[in-house]
């Protein structure tokens, strides 16, 4: 894995520079502004939405000046929808990626129009005339992440997370929620990498989009079952919140043992779906290894 480790060290080395010339400096007013913004997304997290957009604009054969773009915007969004979910509102955290959320460095006013800042940015982002070489094909990128980003994507996900806390779920209903909280925002980064090339095959997004799905469910199982076995210091958020706040989870709801074989099942499905295109989806491989390898 250590190809894979060097490929990746580039590829979140790219996001980091990407999104720092995107977000407005700290001098610029409203300073106080674009310093929480920047706080929030720079200098921090694995990049996992970066990567899988690389992985497919490699699957594709799109030019990674464009993927990069694409890249950013769904980092925003994913960095506006930490912003929000850590407030005393929502999931009430104090802590995101070992460090203060940015509520708690900043204010409640202040993160809450950092998030709003980051999301207007991320459309700005995609926006940017040269991104995509089909105008027609840009504007569904736009959508593509308009609703992933939505009521029928993250938003709502967050509202049925939201409002299941004490209920006991089915695994077929805790599939429902976090295919729109988690799994959309993941498709979504594996599909706009794909949509950066030119005339992407129809074919091959089908399976890029059968892989996403897969391994957006994955990741959420994975999440859950590191919320339950490890330490904050590890994840870099409080562990074992979703027990105290009495939040259905797949380890909650399957077991430990089981949600590791469902993880398991998953990987092998989203391998599958790259498997007919060979050293081309190599990326999407060793990501799905690699999302799914998280340490337990």
């Amino acid at each position: 894995m250590s190809d894979f480790s060097s490929w990746a060290a580039r590829i979140q080395a790219r996001a980091e520079s990407t999104l720092d010339a995107l977000l407005p400096p700290e001098d610029v007013a409203p300073a106080r502004l674009h310093a929480a913004m920047r706080y929030a997304i720079l200098g921090g997290g694995k990049r996992v939405r970066p990567l899988l957009a690389h992985g497919a604009g490699e699957l594709f054969g799109a030019a990674a000046e464009r993927v990069d773009l694409a890249a950013a915007a769904v980092e925003m969004i994913h960095a506006y929808s930490l912003i929000h979910d850590d407030m005393p509102c929502m999931d009430d955290d104090d802590l995101r990626r070992g460090k203060p959320s940015c509520h708690k460095q900043f204010d409640d006013a202040t993160a809450l129009l950092a998030g709003d800042a980051l999301q207007s940015l991320a459309f700005q982002t995609l926006a940017q005339p040269g991104l995509c070489g089909d105008a027609a094909r840009q504007t569904r990128m736009i959508h593509l992440l308009a609703t992933a980003s939505g009521s029928r994507g993250m938003a709502g996900g967050q509202a049925i997370d939201l409002a299941s806390v004490g209920l006991n779920l089915s695994q077929q209903e805790l599939e429902f929620m976090h295919i729109h909280k988690t799994g959309a925002l993941i498709r979504a980064a594996v599909l706009l990498g794909a949509h950066c090339a030119d005339a992407p095959d129809a074919e091959k997004l089908r399976a890029a989009d059968r892989y996403a799905k897969n391994i957006g469910l994955a990741f959420q199982v994975v999440d859950d079952i590191l919320d339950a076995e490890a330490d904050t210091v590890t994840l870099g958020k409080t562990a074992g919140k979703d027990a105290k706040n009495n939040k259905p989870t797949y380890v909650t709801i399957l077991g430990l043992a089981r949600a590791r074989e469902f993880a398991a099942e998953l990987h092998a499905d989203a391998v599958a779906d790259i498997a007919p295109f060979g050293d081309a989806g190599r990326r999407l491989t060793q990501l799905a290894d690699f999302i799914t390898g998280r340490s337990f």
